[in-house]
């Protein structure tokens, strides 16, 4: 009798909340989510088929209440409730009806962040792989991974299903559906590949997953890459992108031949290719081209010749991944950089890119990897190339960056540039004001010490010039040099006055 007086006093609270706001303001105020809660952590163990009828109403007055709702949801994950929904799946893992409500009420509440550590305190990972496992049907399938898409976002939630054997079951899941052509399959194909793949942005379980390169999910996700399923192309790079995050994996999987594996796959989408594939393979190469040990070793791989194909790309997610590749393979690669900044056709569109105003990933990537060619090959005909393909203004732009690294990147770019073809540059120097913003970053009391130094350095070089002479001459440049021989750092000071005595030299 006190289970149906229960049963029927939740099912009225739960009309209640039909009426939105007002009805979870009136269950609130009339202490019914801690009754609720209260009878849901003291019955939770109770395997009474009335009770698990009552159960399921608990859970879903819980969804109903604070469905859509962050203010809500947070108040059940602070009474506890969590811990006793996840005791619950596993005790009553057999009632159907039950263990669907108690999915749904995790998928309302697996959303909020704060939720994710109560989670991860509990066995959530052993109870829904379980659960996973026993399922045939695929929307039980779909219910089961919408809780573990916003949970496997947690790095040791991530770490938890890994060890309950997700993975495992993921991978036998993509092969039973690779060949299916059904709606179905096609898309539990799809969230398996990605729910694996998210398992992998994690440092701990993706490095337990690539277990020295030895691992059975390492070696499987090699097999994806020939495969004729674009999904499984996509997921096979994206995992290799992800495995590539530290040196030693990335000296692994090049040294055992995983580059050449990636240029087929590129190869195979240049023309009219799938994009999200081409992102995800230069995102591999990107990572891979780190290492100082690997930049050698893929450039005679021809990867920047791969790579080079998909210049005539107007999607701007492969040009960024296109421009960072190029960047991490010349980085202290002197002959690379000079061949590619010979590259006429290269540095047109390079210089193109460094105007896409709507993309600033893409122009800043762009951007930098202009200054690298210079910085890395120190080469005049480099210098000459980028000059008159019209680079000189975009470089003295990102000498006022807001990004330190940027700045730095394209003052030491110019300075070369400057040292290497002043004369040459000197009219585009002036028109993009050069002298002007190298007057601003050494006035500037938030310009960083490597910014002021390098600022100095490029004062002293443009004095070769006699237009840009004569612009810094009428500009009060001695004043502002002579305070900085007082800066603390002691290369800055140093610099001041080397500078100081040019411009009273040239004064």
């Amino acid at each position: 009798m006190p289970s149906l007086k229960l049963y029927f006093c939740c099912r009225f609270f739960n009309l209640i909340l039909c009426f939105a706001d007002e009805g979870r303001n009136a269950v609130d105020l009339s202490g019914g989510v801690q009754i609720v809660v209260a009878h849901l952590q003291t019955l939770c163990s109770n395997i009474d088929a009335a009770n698990q009828k009552l159960l399921t109403v608990f859970c879903g007055f819980l969804l109903n209440y604070s469905n859509d709702n962050d203010a809500l949801q947070a108040q059940l994950i602070n009474m506890g409730v969590i811990p006793t929904l996840v005791q619950l799946l596993g005790i009553h893992s057999q009632h159907t009806a039950l263990t669907e409500m108690c999915l749904v009420a995790f998928g309302n509440l697996a959303e909020i962040e704060s939720s994710k550590e109560q989670f991860a305190s509990t066995k959530i990972a052993d109870e829904l792989v379980k659960l996973f496992k026993r399922q045939t049907e695929h929307e039980k399938k779909e219910m089961i991974f919408e809780v573990l898409a916003p949970l496997a976002e947690h790095d040791v939630i991530k770490l938890q299903l890994v060890d309950a054997g997700l993975v495992d079951y993921l991978l036998e899941l993509v092969e039973e559906m690779v060949d299916s052509n059904k709606e179905d399959d096609v898309s539990e194909l799809k969230t398996a590949s990605d729910l694996m793949v998210l398992l992998l942005l994690g440092d701990e379980s993706m490095q337990k997953l690539f277990d020295t390169g030895k691992g059975s999910v390492f070696q499987k996700v090699l097999s994806w890459l020939p495969s004729n399923n674009h999904q499984l192309q996509l997921a096979g790079a994206l995992a290799i992108a992800n495995f590539a995050r530290n040196d030693g994996n990335c000296i692994h999987m090049v040294e055992i031949g995983i580059v050449q594996r990636l240029l087929n796959l590129l190869d195979r989408h240049v023309e009219e290719g799938n994009v999200t594939v081409q992102h995800a393979a230069l995102s591999a190469l990107r990572n891979l081209a780190i290492p100082v040990l690997n930049k050698a070793k893929m450039l005679s791989a021809g990867v920047a010749e791969e790579v080079l194909k998909f210049l005539k790309s107007e999607m701007p997610p492969v040009q960024f991944k296109l421009l960072g590749t190029l960047r991490m393979l010349i980085d202290t690669q002197a002959e690379a950089a000079e061949k590619l900044g010979k590259n006429i056709k290269l540095v047109e569109r390079l210089v193109e890119w460094c105007a896409a105003k709507d993309h600033a990933g893409v122009m800043g990537e762009s951007n930098r990897l202009l200054s690298a060619l210079i910085r890395h090959s120190k080469s005049k005909d480099v210098v000459k190339t980028i000059v008159q393909s019209g680079g000189v203004k975009h470089l003295v732009i990102m000498a006022t960056s807001e990004h330190v690294i940027m700045q730095n990147e394209a003052l030491v770019a110019l300075g070369l540039i400057a040292a290497l073809e002043l004369g040459t540059a000197e009219q585009d120097l002036a028109n993009a004001k050069l002298v002007q913003i190298l007057h601003k970053l050494i006035s500037d009391d938030i310009s960083a010490p490597e910014i002021k130094y390098n600022s100095l350095i490029m004062i002293c070089t443009i004095m070769g010039s006699e237009q840009l002479r004569k612009e810094a001459q009428d500009m009060p440049f001695k004043e502002i040099v002579s305070k900085l021989r007082r800066h603390e750092n002691k290369l800055v000071a140093q610099q001041a006055l080397v500078t100081e005595q040019r411009l009273v030299i040239e004064s």
